[in-house]
């Protein structure tokens, strides 16, 4: 006979399990997050109300709010009021924190009064991730992504944003001014009348509005960055890879180990480029990393001289493309990478063989730049494949032989650029996706900053438990 599998009566009596522990399996990831939490030092980490006080009504430890928040970042469920109603019905909370049932505003202000404490909880771990012997190859690729603010882009203003908004409510006000003329010609009548009466009341509001952002536009320019948001202060425009795009948010930053994928160095910032983070970067990674030396592969988008060298000076080893930022390749002209440097006489030598001499030193932009050329470039047979002017001038930084060793371990190793993709754009795709592609769910860079570390913390967490096992993990947790 055919049938079902069947569901258990609803009215039948049950006996269930007296205790909590024979609910959690010894292979649930929850034994992880308990088993971590009680070997940190709350009080060291700089947790308020470790020390439960005297007077007054009795608070929650501040270890069993941990336990809750990196449980919920660890399960995608990183709303407080969320989190109250885990607590209240969900098992492995129910052992995780011992039946408490903390409101959300409880849950909620732990994290945002508890910031600093909860970042250094993040890098402890990447600290105990070293002492199980995972970050022993100290090689990174760095990049960073941008991830969506509590902010609308409506309620963000540029100067281009300002006058762009600007020209469209004069429009607006000459459109509604040339209806009114047209009904002033008309015969009197009652829609004559409550059609000037709605023209006039949208006129006069979009005088408010230019009213408002005209005092907005005087806070604005009187900011460093001349720009301003009104929900997140601290979120800025930014241009995202898509053309013409953009979102208004924060910039995070990743290091990524390139063996295990653990996310060994992170940070949240409001600045939109790259370019001048490479050094920053990568001395917290080698900092994190405890080591002498460190190799790191980045974007073009990190190219900048002075910050290669601060690495090159700092004992990292960086290995990253150089924009193409000229034209004349695509004009059909040669190319700086189409002259060598001889180093042993100081000249380059062009593709019809001659040599540019050095000639003199000059500082632009901060950088001292040395100028070579040669006078016989008029009689070179393949001049118009060189230049139109005069003579072909060549500049070379002072230390460019720095940017020489980068370009040339480039083209000995090409793989590296496919292994940093492979290494640290799929942690950003995981966050995001554990996010919801929504926002952050914290105002301004310190609660952001908070946010990014739980999100890290859960993604390390289910790397390790990922790569040495639970129980193996729980045991090394509880012996460190």
């Amino acid at each position: 006979m055919k049938r079902f599998i069947e569901g258990a009566d609803r009215s039948q009596i049950t006996l269930f399990p007296d205790r909590l522990e024979d609910y959690i399996a010894e292979d649930n990831p929850v034994r992880v997050v308990d088993a971590f939490v009680d070997q940190l030092d709350l009080s060291g980490l700089g947790f308020s109300r470790v020390d439960p006080s005297v007077i007054g009504r009795p608070g929650y430890r501040p270890s069993d709010l941990l336990k809750l928040h990196i449980y919920g970042y660890l399960n995608r469920v990183q709303s407080s009021r969320r989190l109250e109603r885990e607590a209240a019905r969900n098992v492995e909370v129910m052992w995780l924190i011992g039946r408490l049932v903390p409101d959300h505003k409880t849950i909620s202000d732990f994290r945002k009064d508890n910031g600093r404490g909860i970042r250094k909880v993040c890098v402890q771990f990447v600290v105990l991730c070293r002492q199980f012997g995972l970050l022993a190859d100290a090689s990174v690729a760095i990049d960073g992504s941008k991830f969506k603010a509590v902010n609308a882009r409506d309620r963000n203003f540029t100067r281009a944003k300002m006058k762009r908004r600007m020209a469209q409510i004069e429009d607006s006000v000459a459109r509604y001014l040339g209806q009114l003329d047209s009904a002033d010609r008309q015969e009197p009548s009652l829609a004559r009348t409550t059609k000037v009466e709605h023209l006039n009341d949208k006129i006069a509001k979009l005088k408010d509005e230019m009213d408002r952002l005209a005092a907005l536009e005087k806070e604005m320019l009187s900011r460093p960055e001349q720009q301003i948001s009104q929900t997140d202060p601290d979120a800025r425009s930014m241009a995202t890879s898509g053309r013409g795009s953009g979102m208004v948010g924060y910039n995070v930053q990743t290091a990524v180990d390139t063996e295990h994928h653990l996310i060994v160095a992170h940070e949240v910032m409001n600045v939109g480029t790259d370019k001048s983070l490479l050094s920053h970067m990568a001395k917290r990674t080698k900092a994190a990393f405890g080591t002498d030396a460190l190799d790191v592969v980045a974007d073009r988008g990190y190219y900048k001289s002075d910050e290669i060298l601060k690495c090159h000076k700092a004992g990292i080893t960086v290995t990253l493309p150089k924009p193409q930022t000229s034209n004349n390749k695509a004009k059909g002209l040669f190319v700086k990478p189409d002259f060598v440097y001889l180093a042993d006489k100081d000249v380059y030598r062009c593709p019809a063989g001659q040599h540019l001499t050095y000639r003199f030193t000059r500082e632009e932009r901060g950088l001292m730049l040395r100028r070579y050329w040669t006078n016989v470039c008029q009689d070179c047979a393949i001049k118009g494949q060189c230049t139109p002017s005069k003579e072909r001038r060549i500049t070379r930084w002072e230390h460019e032989g720095v940017l020489d060793t980068v370009q040339r371990r480039l083209d000995e190793h090409p793989e590296k650029m496919r292994k940093r993709r492979e290494t640290v754009e799929h942690p950003f795709g995981t966050l995001k996706c554990w996010m919801g592609y929504t926002h952050f769910q914290m105002k301004t860079l310190k609660h952001v900053g908070t946010e990014m570390a739980l999100h890290v913390l859960a993604y390390n967490l289910k790397r390790v438990i990922k790569i040495i096992g639970i129980r193996p993990l729980v045991a090394a947790l509880q012996a460190a």
